[in-house]
């Protein structure tokens, strides 16, 4: 069911400070800047390879406001790993089938997400304390 790794989601203060940091430490380079007002975040994903299976990203998330999620996230945990996105070729199945095995769904229908993507979060208590996205790329030209 999962195909990669799509993405590990950071969260922090600065976004441009972290970017220019993967930058100058990685090598990464910048495939898209957004604001995601449904999630109160401005969002860089960061470049890091290409596979069979799709392309990997680390995710770095700063918060519109401290009441958002990550907001939140950021004043109880500090910065660091918020998320762990996974490829998925289907994710409303995806969803199905993790709802069938008794895991709780964060969302219960696919929403919106980074570069056009559909995704959807589950519950980390289910998932060993990790929150967990399940990440189903846009079709595009070139993937049809």
């Amino acid at each position: 069911m999962l195909t990669r790794i799509d993405h590990v989601g950071i969260a922090c203060r600065d976004l441009d400070a972290k970017i220019a940091f993967y930058e100058s430490a990685f090598g990464l380079t910048v495939a898209s800047i957004e604001v995601n007002e449904a999630q109160g975040v401005r969002e860089a994903m960061m470049h890091v390879a290409d596979g069979p299976a799709g392309s990997s990203y680390v995710q770095l998330l700063e918060p519109t406001g401290p009441d958002t999620p990550v907001g939140r996230f950021l004043e109880r945990r500090g910065e660091g790993v918020h998320h762990v996105g996974y490829g998925v070729t289907n994710v409303t199945a995806a969803l199905a089938a993790m709802g069938a095995a008794g895991i709780r769904l964060i969302d219960e229908r696919p929403r919106h997400g980074s570069m056009g993507a559909s995704i959807a979060f589950l519950h980390p208590a289910d998932i060993g304390g990790v929150l967990t996205e399940l990440v189903q790329a846009p079709v595009t030209p070139e993937s049809r």
